[in-house]
């Protein structure tokens, strides 16, 4: 997660009770933009603070490395495009086109965001899906954990190799092979509770039950949480997790696993 500090802005505060979240996703990712406005929805619900979402799209049909690296080279214009906002966070909802630049990427990618903000006059802090995946395991002490991503098995490799380059060791894998991003975020994720159940996972400590933002899984997480006794951890809820860090709100959402359940969850944890 990366703070944009010191730089002179043109931008016009959000009203009281209100924050703006820009998001930079592929332009065929029909997902993101609806599950984090959901998980935002159920935020509200409970404190009352209320969230907009704005969007720039870049390129992107195929989940191959090639579009996918295309798609990085289009970071900084659509933070530019959508600084114009003046949005407080900006999150970059791609998790594998990060990932596929190698190891630790994602610090660089989120620079990238920052400084074209910055240099719109609209300064916000930056998270990207795959930085808020990392850190959220690794801020929790997941150290072990068992995945599921809609990749064809290279992806899913290289995937699986940049969550073990962060120190965090992943049991299991499975690759459902989906290279075509629409059918991606068509995948129905009443599925996923029996693909969990069929993962290795003796000696996990939580389950990423989609390692994309493009593949549903909202309805599914907290039926594996509450049916495998694991944390269920998602692209989608570890960039929430961090969009609400960054702007300083403690997360108060109801049936999306524990991490975004607020304080009383992680204590009943520990009990």
């Amino acid at each position: 997660m990366t703070a944009n500090p010191d730089a002179p802005t043109c931008a016009v505060p959000a009203p009281a009770g209100l924050s703006r979240i820009g998001l930079i996703v592929p332009s065929s990712n029909t997902t993101m933009e609806t599950e984090l406005p959901e998980l935002f929805r159920r935020q509200s619900e409970a404190t009352g603070h209320r969230y907009t979402f704005h969007s720039a799209r870049a390129a992107m049909k195929q989940v191959t490395r090639e579009e996918l690296l295309a798609m990085v080279d289009r970071a900084a214009d659509c933070a530019t495009a959508v600084s114009d906002a003046a949005v407080d966070v900006i999150a970059y909802a791609c998790l594998v086109a990060v990932m596929a630049q190698g190891p630790g990427a994602h610090k660089e990618s989120e620079q990238v965001i920052a400084d074209a903000a910055r240099a719109n006059g609209h300064p916000a802090e930056v998270v990207s899906s795959a930085g808020a995946l990392v850190r959220t395991l690794r801020g929790l002490g997941y150290s072990r954990v068992a995945i599921v991503t809609p990749y064809m098995a290279p992806l899913t490799r290289m995937v699986r190799e940049y969550i073990e380059g962060e120190g965090i060791e992943v049991l299991d894998a499975v690759a459902l092979e989906v290279p075509d991003n629409l059918a991606v975020g068509r995948l129905d994720p009443e599925r996923l509770p029996d693909i969990a159940r069929g993962l290795r996972r003796g000696g996990a400590d939580a389950i990423v039950l989609s390692a994309c933002v493009q593949m549903p899984s909202l309805p599914a997480v907290q039926r594996v949480e509450d049916e495998l006794g694991l944390p269920v951890i998602t692209a989608a809820t570890a960039t929430a997790y961090e969009v609400l860090a960054a702007l300083g709100h403690t997360p108060a959402i109801a049936g999306a696993g524990r991490l975004l359940a607020g304080a009383s969850a992680h204590e009943a944890e520990g009990a």
